[in-house]
């Protein structure tokens, strides 16, 4: 997909100076792609010959791809028609855990998750009762703050998450984030929930966009969260006249050049080229992967290490995007799916 943002940034006097992740880049992003694809085709593997993916765990290359965002898609927002309200109760309930495990244990015991079935109380003593059994409620993939001790005194986390959902349905939240004209206004919206900075606020937006009931442009607005900032800082020497959002804009506008340049036939995911959420989440990546493969680049949190080795989830899925996107007609023609492997 060709990017219909006006390429003001290409035209910039001063272009960035590159350091050798530059070219890392796109090479993770061309092998973590085909993994992705191998895996499809392949599930027994080995999906890549590189040394770094076959240890390491890291994302997809599509953000879409991962395991989450797919549960997410399928089974939180695309698993029946959903009104707007019970659309954005269930992507934010999924999301203030964002884990697969939690929204199980919810509707093993209320059932669909909805508007209807929605109660702090009962749903906050289950989550207690798994902590109590020393079961993890929340991912580990980034920390959801507590909130502020003054309005929620003498609240547990999981419990002033669940009065902030509450608080949020039942009020003016909805209507004010669907009367949104952009991802940007939308954004700002969300920034204002109690105890969400702007990076949780910018992947909540971008998960509500998933939805049947908002249809922003992913081409004209993204916010680099901590681990991009690494991976800009890797991948280039001096920005130039460019921010660390025009530096996403960039290497979104000229994916197709760069592939082509460094001879890396990359395979898009079915005619969807490359987001700015997932150009943003590449450079997080590359910051891990360039800590093995280019230990003397320094970012700028100063980590040396990939803590979290690559082990496969075991039970199958079948990949399924947005409708919207079009793509899904063109993934059954392409996909044995009794053979497909986990994400």
């Amino acid at each position: 997909m060709k990017s219909t943002r006006p390429v003001s940034i290409l035209v910039k006097k001063q272009e960035p100076k590159y350091s050798v992740v530059f070219n890392t880049y796109w090479k993770f992003a061309f092998l973590r792609q085909e993994s992705f694809f191998n895996r499809l085709h392949e599930p027994q593997g080995p999906w890549s010959d590189d040394k770094i993916l076959s240890e390491y765990k890291f994302t997809n290359a599509y953000r879409a791809s991962d395991r989450v965002s797919q549960y997410l898609i399928k089974n939180v927002i695309y698993s029946k028609e959903w009104s707007i309200q019970n659309t954005v109760l269930r992507i934010l309930l999924f999301k203030f855990f964002n884990k697969i495990e939690t929204w199980q244990l919810l509707e093993r015991h209320f059932g669909e998750i909805s508007v209807e079935t929605f109660n702090v109380d009962l749903y906050a003593k289950v989550l207690q009762e798994a902590m109590d059994r020393r079961k993890s409620i929340y991912s580990a993939a980034y920390i959801m703050p507590s909130g502020p001790k003054a309005q929620y005194q003498g609240k547990r986390k999981h419990e002033f998450h669940l009065s902030l959902l509450e608080k949020l349905i039942t009020g003016s939240f909805i209507d004010e984030i669907y009367a949104c004209k952009s991802m940007s206004d939308a954004y700002e919206r969300i920034l204002k929930i109690e105890s969400l900075g702007k990076f949780l606020a910018y992947q909540f937006v971008t998960d509500l966009n998933y939805s049947q009931h908002f249809n922003f442009s992913e081409q004209e607005f993204v916010v680099p969260g901590p681990g991009a900032l690494d991976g800009i800082r890797k991948c280039f020497v001096e920005l130039g006249d460019y921010n660390t959002t025009d530096i996403i804009h960039f290497m979104m506008d000229s994916q197709e050049r760069r592939f082509d340049e460094l001879g890396y036939p990359f395979k898009n995911l079915w005619g969807r080229n490359l987001q700015l959420i997932d150009c943003q989440n590449l450079f997080c990546e590359v910051d891990k992967y360039s800590r093995v493969a280019h230990p003397e680049i320094s970012g700028v949190s100063g980590r040396q290490r990939i803590k979290q080795k690559f082990k496969p989830q075991k039970s199958p899925i079948e990949v399924f995007y947005p409708p919207k996107w079009g793509i899904n007609d063109k993934i059954i023609n392409s996909v044995d799916w009794p053979q497909a492997a986990a994400m």
